[in-house]
């Protein structure tokens, strides 16, 4: 038998992720069968009521509320918990010291406070988030929503006021931008230059940024704009106005786009953009087919060939690899970064795999459609981040299905991603490794997506991995093409499709 209990407090408010990292300290203590704090938000109340977790005051929790959950061995332990939970969160509710600043809880506030500010950042519930950017829009304010789950319908509304106002909306689930140097939400150190990026992805973003910082290139910009932006029903607003903005940049001599295939209307607008520009581009629309661009764009099949195209260099050979011998093997990547485990699976599928995943590109098919296929996961799909952070802030996710392969007599390679920066885990690559110990694995290849001006440092992180006997790529896309060689195969490892635009 077990005792759940549910606490409300209302009309309260904690970052998300705070609550996540607050509850994952107690689940799994002597006496915790299941524990989350979360806000009371309809699709937090029915994950919680999936766990087995929502009970008693918890139902007639509202979006401003905030629940504590627990299951435990008995009423006193549940107690005791709840106690801890309810004095984490009121100290941080206390009021600010002498020494620190007062920080505003409105969009008018804030605004009243910093009235020459030009973006506003809006990290709150998704069925507040759209209201919070209005408020900021009618101000003046460009605006970047870290916020998910807004509806569809909208996004495009907010972006088309904001394209009315001639401001951009970033988002919703804008989770990477770079603008004027400051990095915003997951970003990395990269230094400042001439490259612009448009990005409906994060991770790519990221890789891209790094990958040019490397070969000793900077950005100028880098504008996320949401997931869903290349969709037919928000219609690329956001990335149309961004390509304007880098238009009338200055500093910004040559602009990325990056996301997954557009719809073929969203295509066409960009495209049509693009020949009227008088910048020069590359397009990495990672899974597309080959596409017919004006004479001042290239196409890029994944992310290391874009960076590669836009700093004017060639893929390099691969190191040699040791082949991979016995009964029949398969590779299992497991992923942070959703793009990064689109852009492998696209590598392996050019390398004449076969290649399943729980978030297919084309070419790929689901997890389950046949026996012995090559497998990539992403760990940051819904199924693993529900009520979770995701794995870029805790990496642990990776932790159970990495032992598991390594148990797993049809595993003959892991494919892996480290990524650090701005808001990310403080030593993914030491907790990776901290599961190798003592312990029987396949090879593993890995790639870390950082630089060395980022808290956890590249080399640092790279040399741990490499202690540990971990095969380290210099990017994701030749962790991939590595493994696939481990395999005996041979491909052209996603190089570049199209003729070279001199800039």
């Amino acid at each position: 038998m077990t005792f759940l209990l549910n606490v409300v407090q209302h009309n309260s408010y904690a970052d998300s992720v705070a609550l996540m990292r607050l509850s994952d300290k107690i689940s799994g203590s002597p006496g915790i069968k299941e524990a989350a704090i979360m806000i009371g938000t309809p699709a937090n109340k029915e994950i919680l009521a999936n766990a087995n977790l929502l009970g008693g005051d918890g139902q007639s929790a509202g979006p401003g509320d905030i629940i504590l959950a627990v299951r435990a061995v008995d009423q006193n332990t549940a107690n005791r918990v709840i106690a801890g939970w309810e004095s984490e969160l009121n100290k941080k509710a206390e009021g600010l010291s002498a020494t620190e600043i007062w920080r505003p809880k409105t969009i008018r506030g804030a605004f009243e406070q910093q009235s020459d500010a030009s973006m506003a950042i809006i990290s709150v519930p998704g069925p507040f988030a759209i209201a919070e950017a209005r408020k900021a829009l009618t101000r003046n304010l460009n605006v970047l929503i870290f916020s998910d789950n807004v509806a569809i319908d909208e996004e495009r509304a907010i972006k088309e006021e904001a394209k009315s106002r001639d401001l951009i909306v970033m988002g919703p689930d804008c989770g990477t931008a770079i603008i004027q140097g400051k990095m915003l939400g997951f970003a990395n150190s990269v230094p400042n230059g001439k490259i612009g990026i448009v990005g409906a992805s994060g991770t790519g973003i990221q890789e891209v940024s790094c990958l040019l910082a490397h070969m000793g290139h900077g950005i100028s910009h880098a504008i996320g704009v949401g997931g869903r932006d290349l969709t037919e029903q928000v219609g690329g607003i956001s990335t149309l106005t961004a390509i304007d903005l880098l238009e009338k940049d200055p500093q910004t001599d040559h602009v990325i786009i990056i996301s997954k295939p557009p719809s073929e209307k969203v295509c066409s607008k960009i495209l049509s953009k693009i020949e009227r520009s008088s910048k020069t581009f590359t397009v990495c629309f990672l899974g597309s087919p080959l596409l017919q661009l004006s004479s001042n764009a290239r196409q890029a099949k994944t992310l290391e060939s874009a960076a590669l195209q836009a700093a004017n260099q060639e893929i390099k050979p691969i190191n040699s690899v040791s082949k991979n011998t016995g009964a029949a093997k398969r590779i299992l990547g497991l992923y942070a970064g959703g793009t990064l485990a689109a852009e492998a699976q696209i590598i392996l599928i050019d390398y004449g795999f076969s290649v399943t995943s729980n978030a297919p590109v084309p070419g790929a098919l689901p997890i389950g459609s046949g026996n012995l296929q090559h497998t990539i996961i992403d760990l940051g799909a819904d199924e693993y981040t529900q009520g979770r952070p995701h794995p870029m802030i805790e990496p642990s996710i990776r932790s159970a299905p990495f032992l598991e392969a390594c148990d797993d007599p049809t595993v003959g390679a892991i494919l892996c991603d480290i990524v650090i920066g701005n808001g990310a885990h403080a030593n993914p690559a030491g907790l990776l490794i901290s599961l190798l110990s003592d312990l029987d694995h396949p090879p593993i290849f890995v790639s870390v997506t950082g630089t060395n001006q980022d808290p956890q440092g590249r080399d640092s992180q790279m040399k741990l991995l490499e202690s540990a006997g971990c095969t380290v790529a210099s990017s994701n896309a030749e962790a991939a093409r590595m493994a696939a060689s481990s395999f005996g195969c041979s491909g052209n490892g996603g190089t570049s499709m199209t003729r070279r635009v001199s800039r």
